[in-house]
């Protein structure tokens, strides 16, 4: 693997050099907030698993268009997309399932996953998005179901007042038109107000169609609209009281190669390829804060309708499908700064309710879970502690109960071993409880066992850090063709290893992933598909001339996957990417950027039969006052 190696060392090399290391950049990287860790804010260096963030300024000096191609850098994430833009994304962690990733908007757990099990990150406008935090390990004892590989909170809250507004252009007739702004209106009270419009007619996605299921090949472009609004107000009352309303929506149009629906007696010829997804959200709290106490309460709605058609006929057609559901969220946290360390305590509620006809069920449902969550953060001299404990009230399953424990300890300053066990859960979705295809109301959760041992430290001007760790997950939920019903009956076994490191050198910022992942079906030893045994990532970014340059390459080693025509397993070969960006202020208010993606025009596919984009060359124009 000659291009593994090769960039590892140019990587390697350039971060061993001795030069000046900018140590103000690096301490004010180390005490970055977070607050998805173990719910409250702390320093990102105090959080014992491994945890990354992407800035809006991440996002705009990567020139990045979409949420899943800005995980897709981070370490640890594998996605596996259909096509290009706004197609279905789907997010391994870890090697973890796509159904174990937990993907909350603000805190709160997106709306569809509790449908189809998994987050579809496609349909998320990035617009929206201002910061994204990522922990990698396991989150159950936080969060609750869905938290085995990792968690994913993409938080939508501006903090930059003023006023920007910017328009894009690019390949396959991409165009965008975005406009912000934040105000004050009087002394405590803030009000915001955002929106955006993104276009692409895309291309064609599906390579292996016509298919032995009667499905036409359908030579068009798969295009993708995205239209968003969001408005907030925050105001604060006094000393100790503050408050926050918040309501955002999207709506989106993406074209896909479908399949016949045979719904229709009039209209057999009925071939959906169109998915709307509308989706508004509405949120709202109080937070109290005195001395070393907070407490935050908070309410939220939101209802998405997600229609997929065929455009001859209509979204209304007996063709067409219709998910339709509404998620009710109440969250109460509660924090206490105790000694050297943090402690959180709270409870959240949820309901889900589906309209007849929602993953295909001919009823309506109805789901609710109530958490009661716990957790804490001590510094004890040289060894730092951390620990949650979490209880689920669920209405199909009954109790379940999750925690996890850390330990980390300096032995020389600098340098410190780490160590962490947790267990995790995911809930069986509605399909599989409800389904007239195999649907199993006595179904368990799918259960994790996660242990993760590294060691992390300060060598002269890099930080770096290396983990390993094993994931045992048990009560897999299949479909057992003996019964034709689904049951917990798979296991799963997922070992890696993983280092990081990040060093500055003059005006040069390096960041490095190195992986290793050996993902395995428990039962037959075969490797899960979708997941690369081998990935390498590095960033760079620079100054030169006040152009701002970032330069992104990623090594995707070899995975499976199944051809569904013959369902017939297929290896798809490794990729390197390369990626550059450049930004330039013509004036102190208008910024021009650009970006070649794929720069070396490779042609491969992260979901087998479908086609990822070819070269992509974009324009930016960004005016703030």
């Amino acid at each position: 693997m000659p291009k593994i190696n090769n960039t590892v060392l140019l990587a390697l090399c350039v971060t061993a050099f001795s030069g000046w290391a900018q140590d103000g950049a690096q301490d004010q990287a180390a005490q970055m907030m977070v607050v998805s860790a173990n719910r409250f804010p702390q320093p990102i260096s105090t959080v014992l698993a491994p945890t990354s963030v992407v800035t809006r300024s991440d996002i705009d000096r990567g020139q990045i268009k979409s949420v899943a191609e800005a995980l897709s850098r981070l370490p640890g994430v594998d996605i596996a997309q259909s096509g290009g833009l706004g197609q279905q994304s789907s997010l391994f962690i870890r090697g973890t399932d796509s159904s174990h990733a937990l993907v909350l908007i603000d805190g709160v757990r997106l709306n569809q996953a509790g449908i189809s099990g998994s987050s579809d990150l496609s349909q998320i406008p990035l617009s929206l998005v201002q910061r994204i935090e990522y922990i990698r390990g396991p989150r159950s004892a936080v969060y609750g179901s869905d938290a085995i590989g990792g968690v994913v909170n993409i938080i939508t809250t501006r903090e930059q007042p003023g006023t920007t507004l910017s328009t894009g252009i690019g390949s396959h007739g991409y165009q965008t038109y975005d406009g912000s702004t934040q105000q004050q209106l009087g002394e405590d009270t803030t009000a915001t107000v955002a929106g955006n419009y993104t276009y692409t007619h895309g291309f064609d996605v599906r390579a292996n169609l016509p298919d032995t299921y009667g499905d036409p090949a359908q030579p068009d472009r798969d295009g993708f609209m995205s239209k968003t609004l969001f408005a907030s107000l925050d105001h604060i009352f006094n000393q100790q009281f503050s408050g926050f309303a918040r309501a955002y929506g999207y709506d989106n149009r993406s074209g896909y190669d479908g399949s016949y629906a045979y719904t229709d007696p009039d209209h057999f010829d009925a071939l959906p390829d169109t998915r709307k997804l509308y989706s508004r959200t509405y949120d709202t709290g109080m937070r109290y804060q005195d001395g070393i106490y907070a407490s935050q309460l908070s309410f939220s709605y939101n209802h998405t309708q997600d229609y997929n058609y065929d455009p001859q006929y209509g979204p209304y057609s007996a063709s067409a499908t219709l998910d339709d559901s509404k998620q009710y969220n109440a969250q109460w946290s509660n924090t206490l700064q105790t000694g050297h360390g943090t402690a959180g305590a709270g409870v959240d509620w949820q309901k889900q309710t589906t309209e007849p006809g929602t993953g295909y069920l001919t009823d309506g449902y109805e789901q609710r879970n109530t958490g009661i969550y716990a957790t804490a953060s001590q510094l004890v001299g040289p060894v730092t502690l951390e620990g949650a404990v979490r209880g689920d009230d669920n209405s199909q399953f009954g109790w379940h109960g999750t925690w996890q424990t850390s330990a980390a300890w300096e032995f020389i300053e600098g340098y410190r071993l780490i160590g962490s066990y947790g267990t995790a859960y995911k809930a069986p979705n509605l399909s599989q409880l409800y389904s007239g295809f195999g649907g199993n109301e006595d179904l368990k959760p799918e259960e994790s066992k996660q242990w993760e041992g590294g060691v992390e430290g300060l060598t002269g001007p890099l930080t770096w850090r290396v983990s390993a760790y094993r994931n045992d997950i048990d009560n897999l939920i299949d479909y057992d063709t003996n019964d034709d019903t689904y049951k917990n009956i798979g296991k799963a076994r997922i070992k890696g290893v993983e280092w990081t490191g990040s060093v500055y050198t003059g005006p040069l910022q390096h960041q490095l992933t190195l992986e290793y992942l050996d993902p395995r079906d428990a039962s037959t030893n075969q490797v899960l598909a979708r997941r690369a045994k081998q990935q390498v990532k590095y960033q760079l970014d620079w100054q030169v001339a006040d152009i701002d340059w970032s330069l992104n390459y990623r090594y995707l080693g070899e995975r499976y996957d199944t051809n569904y025509n013959t369902n017939d397993r297929v290896r798809m070969g490794g990729v390197s990417l390369w990626d550059i960006a450049a930004s330039y202020p013509l004036t102190p208010h208008l910024t021009v950027r650009g970006r070649i993606a794929n720069l070396f025009d490779k042609d491969y596919e992260t979901a087998y039969g479908y086609q990822t984009a070819e070269r992509e060359f974009y324009l930016t124009g960004t005016y703030s006052f």
